[in-house]
Formats: structure tokens, C-alpha cells, sequence
């Protein structure tokens, strides 16, 4: 009932929502678009088909690099990986451009295809956190579609009436002004008006919309607050999804396992990798 807008860092209401003319701050989402060029993206998908994908959970089949993992028991090791792909590289040099992603170091690249025959989603869902870092990040490649973002919590999110300045100028509240969301809504041509009203944050649906060849990074309140999910109806055309994640606090320096998350990072930024 929401739609994230990657110019104001603000969730709008959908026009034939409940929630039509409001909005609310929405931090934690960077969006890129054409983060690779059409002839980066066939070369890329080429060389993924050139592997097997394996078979996974709704529909998806996938590839991995990465260690292997038991969550369930919290235990880590190197296992048969050899790195990620080498055409990944590149990939990973360019993040460097994007503000959020200083330091990012990926240890595992997952990628995940979905096609609209086999009923491709994934449900709504938290990665990890005790062996993920800050930042998940996805490049979306051969087609369009919908990250939707949900919250169990009990919380209460306060909402904001905007107008359109088309529609009449008006001021914004003190205490809307403070979010960096609203300093460039000028540019949106949106303004923030006072009466904020509470919702149960179970009631709110955020979509994100990712273009093709699109980058974006869920890190902060989008991504240890909301869960995130891709839904059926939001899988027109084949779509691969590559997901890279960092390590978390406790493999990283001065962590607990520091010496090990070491070890992961060297085979993996060695760019070597087959799919395990």
C-alpha cells in the first residue's frame, strides 16, 4: 500500500490505498539504476548459464559461492569453496563508487533464478544476522520487478500528509524537516503538511520497485527491521537476482572469529570460484 521513492527516501501511499496522500521516511534503501551496461548483463548471464543451477525452494534454482554454513548450529566452514566467480570481479570494483558501500567486502554471492512457468517468489524474510554484516546487496538483472518490504513489530509508524505544490504551497513541520527525506522533496515538487496520523506497522506494505541492471543495497531499519520478499505476481520475464553478502561483527576485525572470516575473505575475493 506503499511505494518507496528512491529521490526522497520517502514511502508515498499508493493512489488507490487507505494511505493515498500520505507518507512516511523509509531509510536504510539505496537504489542505483543501470548500475551495468545491456552488453555487462548478457555477458554475465552467458557465463552464469555455462554453470548448472540447481533446484531451490518456490519455484527458484540456484547457484552458490560461498562457505558452508549451518545456521542452525552456528558452524562455519571454508567446505569446497574456491572464491567467487571471476566474473564478479568487476562487479565488486564498481560497488566502490556507490557511498554505501565503503568497505564492503563480499564472502558469498548467491544467484537466484526466477521464471513466471515455475512460480519463482520468495517469502517474506530476515537474512541472517550472525554470520551476515550491515549491507545485503542485489543486482537485478534481465528484468523488472517488486521488493516487498513488510514488519511484524508492534510499533506504530507515524504518517505525514503531502500535497503537491500544483495543488497549493504548504509548510512543513518542524519536526518532518529534520529527516534528510524531506530536505530534497523540493526537487520532487512535494511538500510535508502537519495532522501526522499512527499506523500499526503490520498494516504497512512497502514496494520497492528495481528496474533491470538495477543495484540496491538494504542495510539499517530496511534491513534488520523489515522483511523483504518477491512475490509471484511480480515475476513477468526470467530474472536473475545476485546477492552478495559481507561478513558479520564477529568474523570481521576484532571479532570473535577474526582469523576465520580472514581466511573466507582471501578465498573469496581470490575470484576463482566455481559454484558449490
Amino acid at each position: 500500500n506503499f511505494t518507496y521513492c528512491p529521490a526522497t527516501g520517502l514511502a508515498k501511499g499508493n493512489e488507490h490505498s487507505e494511505f493515498a496522500g500520505w507518507a512516511f521516511p523509509f531509510p536504510g534503501v539505496f537504489l542505483m539504476e543501470e548500475f551495468i551496461s545491456e552488453d555487462e548483463e548478457s555477458e554475465i548471464v552467458e557465463l552464469m548459464d555455462q554453470d548448472d543451477w540447481k533446484p531451490s525452494q518456490s519455484g527458484r534454482k540456484k547457484q552458490d559461492y560461498g562457505p558452508k554454513v549451518n545456521f542452525k548450529k552456528q558452524r562455519l566452514k571454508a567446505g569446497s569453496f574456491t572464491g567467487l566467480p571471476s566474473f564478479s570481479k568487476k562487479i565488486v570494483a564498481q560497488m566502490k563508487a556507490c557511498s554505501v558501500l565503503g568497505g564492503f567486502l563480499p564472502v558469498e554471492q548467491c544467484n537466484l533464478d526466477y521464471m513466471p512457468e515455475r512460480g519463482s517468489a520468495i517469502d517474506p524474510h530476515f537474512d541472517d544476522w550472525w554470520l551476515w554484516g550491515e549491507r545485503l546487496v542485489s543486482l537485478n538483472l534481465l528484468s523488472k520487478t517488486v521488493l516487498s518490504m513488510s514488519c511484524d513489530s508492534e510499533d506504530s509508524i507515524q504518517l505525514f500528509s503531502i500535497f503537491s505544490k500544483e495543488n497549493r504551497e504548504l509548510s512543513l513541520p518542524g519536526s518532518f524537516t529534520q529527516t534528510s527525506a524531506c530536505k530534497n522533496s523540493g526537487d520532487e515538487g512535494i511538500n510535508c503538511i502537519l495532522s501526522p496520523r499512527r499506523v500499526p506497522s503490520k498494516e504497512v506494505t512497502v514496494a520497492i520497485h528495481l528496474p533491470q541492471r538495477s543495484l540496491v543495497v538494504l542495510y539499517g531499519d530496511a534491513r534488520y527491521k523489515w522483511k523483504h520478499a518477491i512475490y509471484r505476481k511480480h515475476i513477468e520475464h526470467r530474472r536473475i537476482c545476485v546477492t552478495f553478502r559481507e561478513l558479520s561483527a564477529e568474523f570481521s576485525a576484532g571479532g570473535r572469529h577474526e582469523e576465520l572470516g580472514k581466511e573466507l575473505l582471501e578465498i573469496a575475493l581470490s575470484f576463482q570460484g566455481r559454484p558449490v
